[in-house]
């Protein structure tokens, strides 16, 4: 008999310890660690469960999806772009928007990429204000338009759970024409 003497253990115990570090690590998979500006969205099967954080968290494997939200103030730069005043006049406008997510949830689920929504919504913004404005208020109100653009994209973002915390106007610059001619005036 040439298993005579042979203890199954041998063939089990590995079977086994290999059983039991897939286990374990099948459950740690779903610790999560959240930073306490952040939140996480989760997701049951496809379905919004809940919203948690921070502190470690877990959430189970297969079963569970998460997504992160980033709860601090987010500054975004608006390049600049070409804007025409009510009198017909091209000016060259960059602005910067700071907004804050305040409720994760509807942020993640209502609208596919906030940021970008964010930085759309205030391109058109200034160009419907500025497009109302003759260049002389333009050049000089620019709290106003600031302040303009903020009430429409605040409305606009609101229902996303985005909270428009301030626009600034950095900066307007007439087209190299249009200095050219004032220079010439002067």
């Amino acid at each position: 008999m040439i298993f005579q003497g042979f203890d199954p253990l041998f063939i089990i115990l590995p079977i086994i310890i290999v059983l039991v570090i897939f286990i374990a690590c099948f459950l740690l998979a779903g610790i999560k660690v959240i930073l306490e500006y952040e939140r996480l969205i989760i997701f049951r099967l496809g379905k919004y469960k809940r919203t948690i954080g921070p502190g470690i968290v877990y959430i189970l494997p297969i079963l569970e999806k998460s997504k992160k939200v980033d709860l601090r103030i987010v500054t975004a730069d608006i390049p600049r772009q070409e804007v025409i005043t009510r009198d017909n006049i091209p000016v060259l406008a960059n602005t910067v928007v700071y907004f804050k997510v305040e409720k994760p949830s509807d942020a993640i689920i209502k609208i596919e990429n906030y940021a970008y929504a964010v930085r759309q919504y205030t391109q058109a913004a200034l160009r419907d204000v500025v497009g109302n404005m003759e260049l002389d208020s333009v050049l000089t109100e620019r709290d106003k338009i600031a302040s303009d653009i903020r009430a429409i994209v605040d409305q606009e973002t609101n229902e996303w759970g985005i909270d428009i915390k301030s626009i600034k106007i950095q900066e307007i610059e007439l087209p190299a024409e249009m200095k050219r001619a004032m220079a010439k005036q002067a």
